[in-house]
């Protein structure tokens, strides 16, 4: 039996937003007793992406009130356009946050409680023995190591995750709206491949950009400003 299978608490990492053009990352983590899975499934508690958004607010509610505590860190677009300019990945920026909700969480336990405890985080890499590398660079408490496991469809496979990417997913859908209600007009869901998200980048890029919520240095963004700059220089040439 693998040492982190023998825990009384668990504490899962998921993310939301990781591939948006608008708004941030957010990650959340939730930190809860092992025993609370059975009943997490039982209340239909599963991947985020599985849940309609009336189904994920009901749920939020439930989670929170009976886990025992959780955190979010949110990447903001300029925070990921920064990092991506200097040499970093999404994969990193999304390990700083990870390791950020990681020490928040344990920071408080006992070291009793800190050798029972297994700590499970959807890695957003194919390599996840190299992105827990990475990970363990931002982790306070070298000693959770043996704790921590990095798994692909862990919000599939385990309650816990599957708490915090509802979690992730209601923060920053909630994030989303307060900012259409700024903007004072609707940009979609923020992913590329939404139509609204490409109509507003198109007629109201300007106006986005000064809320700083563009992230500039995606491929999505960058089309639409090459378009822009030959389609003035055209013009400029008539």
């Amino acid at each position: 039996m693998k040492e982190e299978d023998n825990c009384s608490l668990v504490l899962g990492i998921d993310d939301a937003g990781r591939g948006c053009v608008l708004g941030n990352m957010v990650l959340a983590g939730c930190l809860m007793k092992k025993e609370l899975e059975q009943e997490f499934k039982k209340l239909g508690i599963k991947d985020s992406k599985l849940l309609s958004p009336i189904q994920r607010e009901k749920l939020v509610k439930m989670i929170k009130e009976k886990v025992i505590s959780f955190a979010f860190h949110m990447a903001t677009p300029v925070e990921i356009d920064t990092g991506m300019g200097e040499g970093l990945n999404l994969n990193l920026v999304e390990a700083l946050s990870a390791g950020t909700i990681i020490n928040e969480l344990t920071e408080k336990l006992s070291k009793s409680e800190k050798e029972n405890i297994k700590i499970i985080l959807d890695c957003p890499s194919i390599n996840t023995a190299g992105w827990k590398n990475q990970l363990m660079g931002y982790v306070k408490d070298k000693k959770l190591d043996s704790r921590i496991v990095c798994e692909h469809k862990a919000d599939f496979n385990h309650p816990v995750v599957s708490a915090a990417s509802i979690i992730a997913k209601t923060t920053r859908d909630s994030e989303i709206e307060k900012l259409k209600k700024e903007v004072g007009f609707d940009f979609g869901s923020g992913y590329p491949a939404d139509p609204y998200t490409k109509k507003a980048l198109i007629e109201h890029g300007d106006e986005l950009l000064k809320k700083r919520i563009i992230r500039e240095s995606w491929a999505t963004w960058q089309e639409i400003v090459g378009n822009k700059i030959n389609k003035n220089m055209k013009q400029t040439t008539l």
